[in-house]
């Protein structure tokens, strides 16, 4: 007979405007069986790292029912879910068996019984690789970074780069792989502590704190003098309306996300778009799921420069699910030093 055993999740209380609070969430405790029902091709997953990302938040304003590009769909009184690094207990695919490493969509609990449809990949590579990586540099991060900058941005060796956020999950790889390129890059980040991470550990020649610039688009013409060439948005508002008056013609903005404006009743003016036809500058918004083929060969790109040092990665830890609402909320107020990933059970 299938084992039962307790099963805490975190889980969404309502729908919130804005920001999500810890109180939006709570912690439920359950059972779960161990075991796939007869007949299913789900798949049963004991969840290791679990994923703290801004697009999260957006689940959590989305009207009941409302489908995403994720294939995820938050609803109140349920588990909420993400990106997760997880070990199969029981199968109904023939593709999965006891004992796998994976790395896809999971929820927010310590068991979940999900689709092997919302699977990404098998971990292959384990071998001085922490398994949390594959929350991060190794998972859907690393690949929006490695999509958005070289299929997106058009990254060519020797240009000029600037990244906004860039000491979070995606930005501080963004960075590094311009770097690998022979680019200039300057980034921006929310503290001192977080400017000092950019130029001392992630190799950006310049970063300066966006909080203490008064003119940002007198700051940019300070760093990029002959103009910008890619610009990795990930913040939106001010920050976009200034770098359009310092894009070089021709110039690329691969959109990943505009954190600066989630949590605004009424989102801010760009009044500069102007640009984008005098410059004839390229901007252009895309997710992870559409470019998630590119796996094989990320993985080919990033693993070698990882092992030989070329690259780091920089990760902030919190234990234990009933931490998990604090992790989450504390990416939007930038508490977070690096990508923030939630440790469920250590393995």
């Amino acid at each position: 007979m299938a084992e039962v055993v307790r099963n805490k999740r975190v889980v969404l209380r309502n729908y919130v405007t804005g920001f999500p609070k810890e109180s939006d969430m709570e912690i439920v405790e359950g059972t779960i069986t161990l075991k796939v029902p007869e007949g299913s091709k789900e798949v049963l997953l004991k969840n290791l790292y679990l994923s703290c990302d801004p697009f999260m938040r957006n689940l959590m304003n989305k009207p009941q029912g409302t489908e995403t590009s994720s294939g995820l769909n938050y609803t109140s009184g349920s588990a909420i879910g993400g990106f997760g690094v997880s070990k199969v207990i029981d199968s109904g695919s023939p593709d999965y068996k006891y004992g796998d490493l994976v790395w896809g969509l999971t929820k927010w609990e310590e068991y979940s019984l999900v689709p092997s449809s919302q699977i990404i990949s098998k971990i292959q590579h384990t071998d001085g690789v922490p398994l949390s990586y594959y929350t991060g540099i190794l998972g859907m991060p690393g690949v929006t970074a490695y999509a958005g900058l070289f299929e997106v941005g058009s990254l060519q060796k020797g240009e000029r780069v600037f990244v906004s956020a860039a000491s979070g999950a995606v930005g501080q790889l963004v960075g590094q792989f311009a770097k690998l390129t022979d680019c200039y890059v300057v980034g921006s980040a929310g503290s001192k502590d977080k400017v000092d991470l950019l130029k001392n550990k992630f190799g950006f020649d310049e970063g300066f704190n966006y909080k203490e610039e008064p003119d940002l688009n007198a700051a940019l013409k300070r760093y990029f003098p002959e103009g910008i060439d890619v610009y990795f948005e990930n913040v939106g508002g001010k920050t976009l309306d200034a770098v359009l008056l310092n894009m070089r013609v021709q110039g690329r903005i691969p959109a990943c996300g505009m954190i600066s404006q989630y949590n605004l009743t009424q989102p801010e003016g760009v009044t500069n778009l102007a640009n984008i036809v005098y410059k004839k500058i390229r901007m252009q918004g895309f997710h992870f799921f559409d470019y998630v083929n590119l796996y094989p060969k990320f993985l080919e790109f990033v693993l070698s420069h990882l092992k030989e040092g070329k690259i780091v990665y920089v990760e902030d830890i919190a234990e234990g699910l009933e931490n998990g609402p604090a992790a989450l909320v504390g990416l939007f107020s930038g508490r977070n030093f690096g990508k923030q990933v939630l440790l469920v059970a250590p393995e």
